[in-house]
């Protein structure tokens, strides 16, 4: 076949001598043709590299096969991790991903949603942006849809996501229980659902006093965290502990305390979000909270498959999962105290 030719089924009949209409319904399975004929075709379309047109089959009437999973920053192992999930329990069940990175943009998170709703997606899992736009959400109701780990009140009033608001809440209580009471907490926009449940945890422990400690990074954004740490540390009255709210947080924390060679847990002790396979590794193994992310993450994408499958509008309910504090050697009492 010529380069850059797509492969039709003209092009299988030619080869083979039969005509195109035989060959269609070949491919389709229609009873009519006969099991020699049928093979025959099978083994010449896999020769040749043809792929069926979908769009031509939904126009006769089949479904969509294609979920389209939007989320803001594939690098960030949390919602990797989540792709991964997802991708593996759609393959189970016939369907495939189509993976779109919104870079937490708005009108990025549009354009990718208009090229979904034009692929004629059949269902949609979302990480929403802070804020999404109008067209974004009137695009999103002509197709069944699910929230994913962030959760918008104008879309699908359906979600799988972590407990946010225990997870910090945890965290704190594990640095207060060893006598820590400047905590500093470095965490994503407020304007995010999960920047205001993680926070809420945090403030469930160490009360609404402002010690200066709370400080709101831009999600994703290393460079933010290192620099907001960098400050709270040469400042007056430094914490004694930290703990981050997200992996990518995480991830600037670790970062800067390593540049700076600070003695964790002796001068501070640090609690992480996610448990990445590196952060068992760093210095003296970092104590964070476990997340079941790839759980999560699979339970939306059965539920979503059995909407499709049921075609109803279901009622309205939020599925949340804890997760659980894993100690290494990252925490200590602190100095004072010690």
């Amino acid at each position: 076949m010529q380069e850059g030719k797509r492969v039709t089924t003209r092009d299988i009949a030619e080869q083979l001598g039969l005509s195109v209409s035989t060959v269609g319904r070949a491919l389709a399975g229609d009873p009519r043709i006969s099991t020699g004929t049928r093979h025959r075709v099978e083994r010449k379309a896999a020769e040749l590299g043809y792929v069926g047109n979908q769009a031509a089959r939904m126009m006769r009437g089949a479904s969509s096969r294609v979920i389209g999973l939007m989320v803001p920053d594939v690098g960030n192992t949390f919602y990797s991790t989540a792709a991964h999930a997802l991708a593996q329990c759609m393959s189970r069940q016939g369907h495939q991903v189509m993976l779109c990175e919104t870079g937490d943009d708005r009108d990025n998170e549009l354009a990718q949603v208009r090229g979904m709703i034009a692929g004629q997606v059949a269902g949609v899992i979302v990480v929403p942006t802070p804020s999404p736009r109008g067209e974004t959400v009137r695009l999103l109701r002509q197709v069944p849809h699910v929230q994913l780990l962030r959760t918008h009140p104008d879309l699908a009033r359906q979600s799988f996501g972590i407990d946010d608001r225990q997870v910090l809440r945890d965290a704190t209580r594990h640095l207060r229980d060893l006598g820590h009471t400047r905590i500093a907490y470095l965490g994503g926009p407020a304007g995010l659902s999960t920047g205001e449940r993680r926070l809420a945890g945090y403030l469930d422990v160490v009360g609404d006093r402002d010690h200066g400690l709370v400080v709101h990074v831009p999600p994703g954004s290393v460079e933010d965290t290192r620099r907001e740490l960098a400050r709270l540390l040469d400042g007056p009255g430094p914490p004694s502990a930290v703990v981050a709210a997200s992996v990518r947080i995480t991830e600037g924390v670790l970062e800067e305390l390593a540049a700076r060679r600070v003695a964790v847990p002796r001068d501070l002790s640090v609690v992480g979000f996610g448990d990445e396979p590196g952060f068992g590794w760093w210095g003296p193994g970092l104590t964070t909270m476990a997340l079941p992310v790839h759980e999560v993450a699979t339970a939306c994408s059965l539920w979503l498959l059995q909407r499709l499958r049921d075609g109803d509008r279901p009622a309205p309910f939020i599925s949340s999962t804890g997760g659980y504090l894993r100690e290494r050697g990252s925490t200590a009492p602190p100095a004072a105290r010690r």
